[in-house]
């Protein structure tokens, strides 16, 4: 009802000056009452003392109506007026035998006062809820008992009152008035300020962010506050401003980008998708989809719980092929101001081109590896045939080892181009259900002869149940081979090379783990790449090609599962394999 601060204060301050003068009439109105009765049974207990009271009674008895003329001669101490009146009442009967009153006035015989006078006392009471004041005494005479009754109508006092209670009102009138004017202009001088600051503030809240508020010479807390608000009005124009050109400049870099970039929310909605991103998927009415449905179509293998609520895999890549373009899709959590999950980003990638180089030049490696496969054959034999005919010339043969040394490591190495080549192209799998558990065994068994020699322990741990895989076998055994090859390689004589395998929500796992040299940090992102080796000289000593991890993780991204590597110098290293679980052919 009351919207306007103006109105609410004058509404408060005439309610508060009400209020006083309400307490102050009724405090005036009862202080009157209580004078008028005070003052009535002081002018009784003067009239009507002991010694008068005697006087009556002792009177000359021949003498006719005695008691009626004393009483006329003090008619003006007991105060007789038009609402004050006396009488003389027989106390055998009660009948009114004299007396100054009215014909329509009458002896209230009720009156506790009266009472008490017919019992040969004095009633003196006065009663504030009663419309009359009154006063009673007996009188013994010699023609019997009298009652001297005194009342007062409460005329005068009534009068007063409503004299009190008109002069109340039109002093509250007259102060309603004044002091809702000056209340009026003084919260005004208030009010207004705060009104236009409140009416600016809900415009910068619309975004009418170039609101202008005026200053003012005002030196009180108003005029504080308003060059508080002014200041702050200022500063978050300009914050907005700011804010909304990088806004621009993020919306114009995403939009021209190369690569497409798709945000989803925790719920799995398109919270944001670029130009580039719906060429590359060219699906109609993209922003309908969620998340696991667009990818689900687009056979990425994800889904989003996965990456919102499983820690190991907040960020992840999948290769999809869509309308002939080959797309490499990156996913990463991003979290909110307040360090919470708020939805996962996705950029996609066209790989097109780089996988047809990729594919001219594996076909390249693969048909010169084919065309050296010959010509090493023959530098073999030959250099075998030599070694038995040049007899006890030492030079010869050294110079003959030599070359056969040579050659059996390029033939191992033209060996591996040509698996490594096969394994990234359309890679054949023989999968068959298996023992996981088994496969890890027999591998641990044939490589703890070859750790023995070097004096290491080498354990293995199944820390859950693992059940039957549906996959390679041969290929997945050729990668735990080379994992487990490595630890043995890269670890100190003495050392301990633990391997634990299970199960973890919707994945196997086998972790091999060391206590060898370790990998620099700066090296553990290229270790994947063929030819790459951390130790170039150690690992031409043990024999060492640079592909075997290559290979390990063409056959696990095969599977669709991971390889990741972690490794710190002089600690040791830790790789751990991933492979899904694939429904419908294991449990």
């Amino acid at each position: 009802m009351f919207k306007s601060l103006q109105l609410k204060l004058v509404t408060i301050f005439v309610l508060l000056v009400l209020a006083i003068m309400t307490v102050a009439g009724t405090f005036l109105v009862l202080r009157v009452y209580i004078f008028h009765h005070d003052k009535f049974q002081a002018d009784m207990a003067a009239v009507f003392t002991d010694d008068f009271i005697s006087e009556l009674q002792n009177g000359p008895a021949k003498e006719k109506n005695y008691i009626a003329k004393k009483l006329s001669k003090k008619s003006h101490l007991i105060g007789v007026d038009d609402y004050r009146k006396y009488y003389i009442v027989n106390a055998e009967d009660s009948a009114t035998i004299g007396g100054m009153y009215d014909e329509d006035n009458v002896v209230y015989l009720d009156s506790s006062n009266y009472r008490t006078a017919l019992s040969d006392g004095k009633g003196k009471r006065t009663d504030f809820a009663k419309p009359y004041m009154d006063y009673a005494v007996a009188v013994e005479t010699t023609e019997g008992k009298v009652i001297i009754y005194v009342c007062d109508s409460k005329g005068e006092l009534n009068n007063e009152v409503l004299a009190i209670i008109i002069s109340c009102l039109q002093v509250l009138l007259v102060s309603v008035v004044v002091v809702a004017i000056i209340v009026f202009f003084v919260v005004r001088r208030i009010s207004v300020p705060i009104s236009t600051l409140t009416k600016s503030a809900k415009q910068i809240s619309e975004g009418e962010f170039d609101t202008k508020i005026e200053p003012t010479k005002r030196n009180d807390e108003i005029g504080m506050l308003v060059e508080a608000v002014r200041d702050m009005s200022g500063k978050f124009r300009k914050t907005i401003s700011d804010f909304s050109t990088e806004k621009n400049k993020i919306e114009a870099i995403i939009q021209n980008m190369t690569d497409g970039v798709i945000a989803f929310d925790t719920k799995g909605k398109i919270i944001h998708i670029n130009s580039t991103a719906r060429k590359m998927l060219n699906v109609e009415k993209i922003e309908k989809y969620k998340f696991d449905k667009l990818f689900a179509e687009l056979e990425a293998n994800i889904k989003i719980g996965d990456l919102l609520y499983l820690d190991n895999n907040r960020f992840c890549e999948r290769e999809i092929t869509k309308d002939n373009l080959t797309l490499k899709v990156s996913f990463v959590v991003f979290n909110n101001e307040r360090k919470k999950t708020d939805g996962v980003l996705t950029v996609l990638h066209d790989v097109t081109k780089q996988q047809r180089l990729e594919m001219s030049r594996r076909e390249f490696v693969a048909n010169v590896s084919h065309e050296l496969k010959t010509p090493l054959t023959t530098v073999k034999s030959h250099a075998e045939t030599l070694l038995d005919i040049i007899g006890d010339n030492k030079t010869a043969e050294i110079f003959t080892n030599t070359i056969l040394n040579e050659t059996d490591r390029m033939t191992r190495l033209v060996k591996d181009l040509l698996l490594i080549s096969s394994l990234e192209g359309k890679m054949v799998l023989n999968q068959s259900l298996f023992s996981l558990k088994d496969m890890i065994n027999d591998v641990v068994s044939t490589m703890s002869l070859v750790a023995n020699e070097k004096g290491h322990r080498l354990n293995f741990e199944a820390v859950a149940e693992i059940p039957d895989y549906y996959g390679d076998r041969d290929k997945l055994e050729q990668v735990l081979y080379n994992v487990i090859s490595n630890s043995i390689k890269y670890t100190p004589n003495g050392g301990k090379i633990n391997i634990k395998a299970g199960r973890l929500y919707a994945d196997f796992f086998v972790e091999v783990k060391d206590n060898g040299m370790g990998i620099p940090e700066k090296d553990l992102d290229r270790i994947f790449e063929r030819f790459y080796r951390v130790d170039k000289a150690r690992s031409r000593e043990l024999g060492g090609t640079g592909l075997g991890l290559s290979i390990s993780k063409s056959i696990i991204d095969a599977h669709g599962g991971s390889i990741k590597v972690d490794s710190k110098v002089g600690e040791g290293t830790k790789v751990i394999i991933s492979l899904p679980v694939i429904k419908g052919k294991q449990s």
